[in-house]
């Protein structure tokens, strides 16, 4: 399906100089952004606290958000799970002296006061047959507006070993993709498509760096879907890069390059903008939860299609890719470069 045929293939290669050196100033940019001001990661990676609460009306997101921060926490994440009536809040790591407990009462305490209701002792026997005592919010009517269900601290230690643990699915992605595009074409394209693939990664992480916008582990999802689109896009471009060398044997390679991407522009734009669409559905439909995931898709989606355009093919191209890389050259009896033809045993 093409939504339009271009006739004339434009020269994409013949700007590649420019369009690289804006690459390397942007990439440039977001790795000094990176090391100066760092990722501002989140509680899943940095510890907290995990308070679940069960409201008995549908529980309202954005006021229990607003509730929260009144109390002076920021970052704080509110989310639904399970069902319309339940919720989850994350809250970053106390101060030091504070105890978890205390901060839960802190916490569920505003909430049950927002819902017109208030905190009672509790005293109850658990399912191990264990006396335990618990805050419970009521109202003048006897009834529970809100249930704290569960709470639970994550240490330092467990989001160390979630951001490790995400280094490592980074690398073995990274790793995966080179070996892919090695065996499928030839190791100068797999270099070309990882360098490409990495600046895209890079600059995500650079717009986080530099917004100071929430790195979690939806982002780190965000991240890794970027490579596989980035490189499905590179794959196209390069599997034509192939067939026009089979077809155009007096064609350079700059023109073989421009004819590949030129051939796949109405693909791009059909594919790109319909994944962009849904994109910016989550972004503006998906609240809180969603935003960040979307942002960094949309900017993987951008600068996937400008580094398989302008960083993949042209750094393929200065690498010295030519046709006798893709395409096996058989020599007939008749050839005059071939020594033994002609020849009779």
């Amino acid at each position: 399906m093409e939504l339009f045929r271009i006739k004339r293939d434009i020269p994409f290669m013949r700007y590649a100089l420019v369009f690289n050196a804006i690459s390397f100033l942007t990439f440039a940019a977001a790795v000094f952004f990176l090391f100066t001001r760092g990722l501002h990661f989140s509680i899943e990676f940095t510890g907290g606290t995990n308070i679940e609460v069960h409201y008995a009306q549908t529980a309202d997101a954005e006021k229990t958000r607003s509730v929260i921060a009144g109390l002076g926490f920021e970052d704080v994440q509110v989310q639904n799970f399970g069902s319309s009536h339940d919720l989850m809040i994350r809250l970053p790591a106390a101060k030091q002296g504070t105890k978890q407990p205390e901060l839960v009462d802190q916490v569920f305490g505003a909430l049950c006061s927002a819902e017109s209701g208030q905190l009672s002792q509790h005293d109850a026997v658990s399912a191990q047959g264990q006396a335990e005592s618990k805050k419970v919010c009521t109202t003048t009517a006897g009834a529970e507006p809100v249930v704290l269900s569960r709470s639970e601290v994550v240490g330092p230690s467990v989001g160390a070993e979630l951001a490790q643990n995400g280094a490592k699915a980074l690398a073995f992605v990274v790793i995966g993709i080179v070996i892919y595009l090695a065996f499928r074409f030839e190791w100068k394209f797999g270099l070309a498509g990882i360098i490409a693939n990495l600046h895209d990664v890079v600059i995500i992480l650079g717009f986080f760096a530099f917004f100071r916008w929430e790195f979690s582990l939806t982002v780190l999802a965000a991240v890794l879907a970027v490579l596989g689109y980035s490189v499905n896009e590179s794959v196209v471009i390069f599997d034509r890069v192939r067939e026009a060398f089979r077809r155009w044997r007096k064609l350079s390679t700059p023109e073989v390059i421009d004819h590949a991407i030129t051939s796949t522009i109405s693909r791009t734009i059909i594919t790109h903008g319909c994944t962009q669409l849904v994109v910016l559905s989550m972004l503006i439909f998906g609240g809180p939860t969603l935003h960040y995931f979307a942002v960094a898709l949309t900017i993987g989606i951008c600068f996937g299609i400008y580094s398989s355009v302008f960083v993949a093919a042209a750094i393929a191209m200065w690498l010295g890719v030519k046709r006798e890389d893709l395409v096996k050259v058989t020599l007939s009896k008749d050839d005059p470069s071939d020594p033994n033809a002609g020849a009779v045993v």
